[in-house]
């Protein structure tokens, strides 16, 4: 199957593709005669099917499925399309570039800062950066905790974003939250790097890690498992979702 990097081009060309194939189902007599709107189902499952088919992630299925249908509906109902910049604008400022970095939002559970507290430096300063760090919460609790190390988050959802600045303002905790993208961001300066990402983007977070992080560094994980890299730790987090923690020491991963 034909590997592209872009899932919105990905999931354009599955618009398209399962489109064309209804339109042909359409054109056969031996079809039975449905409405618009069924019409607009059948797209719509199809969609999801390539969806599946081209290991695009869960939510993709989604929005593939109720696509056409939701357009069909809303232009039935004649609802102003004012809205649909409404719910756009919504989406974008809470989940950013998703479709994307197919790296949706995320939130660490209260669990995490606890179960970390055994895996992180306690008899010497460190540095820590929580990748796409979200709302900010997991930053100020650890901060709250380990007076030894330095907290860096970096988020590019614009909602987020700015939650977790205005939680640092009035916070008592010490950290940094700097608005970009983590892939351009160095690595080298951190002693551990969380990620709570997707099952998509963890192997090129492997490679980067590898290039960048120094001998010795931790690269945390939430959910998560690099392909064909087995953790030298993994913590169970025993939340509402059994969530667990893997951890990979860099140049120690066999």
């Amino acid at each position: 199957m034909l590997r592209l990097k872009n899932p919105a081009l990905i999931a354009l060309l599955i618009q398209i593709a399962s489109t064309l194939l209804v339109l042909a189902f359409i054109s056969s007599q031996s079809f039975l005669a449905f409405s618009l709107f069924e019409w607009g189902v059948l797209q719509g499952i199809l969609a999801s099917i390539f969806s599946f088919a081209a290991r695009m992630p869960y939510w993709w299925a989604a929005i593939h499925l109720l696509f056409l249908p939701l357009l069909i509906a809303t232009l039935a109902l004649d609802i102003t399309p004012l809205w649909f910049l409404i719910i756009f604008m919504g989406l974008w400022l809470i989940y950013g570039k998703t479709y994307e970095t197919q790296v949706p939002l995320y939130l660490s559970s209260k669990h995490v800062p606890s179960a970390l507290a055994s895996s992180l430096p306690t008899n010497r300063d460190f540095s820590f950066i929580d990748l796409g760090s979200g709302c900010g919460g997991l930053l100020k609790n650890l901060a709250g905790i380990h007076k030894n190390g330095r907290f860096h988050g970096i988020e590019s959802a614009p909602a987020p974003f700015l939650i977790s600045k205005l939680r640092n303002v009035w916070s008592v905790s010490d950290y940094k939250i700097v608005w970009g993208d983590f892939w351009q961001h160095d690595f080298s300066k951190y002693d551990v790097v969380y990620a709570y990402l997707s099952p998509v983007p963890m192997e090129s977070l492997w490679q980067k890690a590898c290039r960048e992080m120094r001998p010795g560094s931790l690269l945390i994980s939430n959910t998560f498992i690099i392909p064909g890299i087995m953790p030298y730790k993994s913590i169970p987090l025993n939340d509402f979702s059994n969530s667990t923690l893997y951890l990979w020491k860099i140049g120690n991963e066999d």
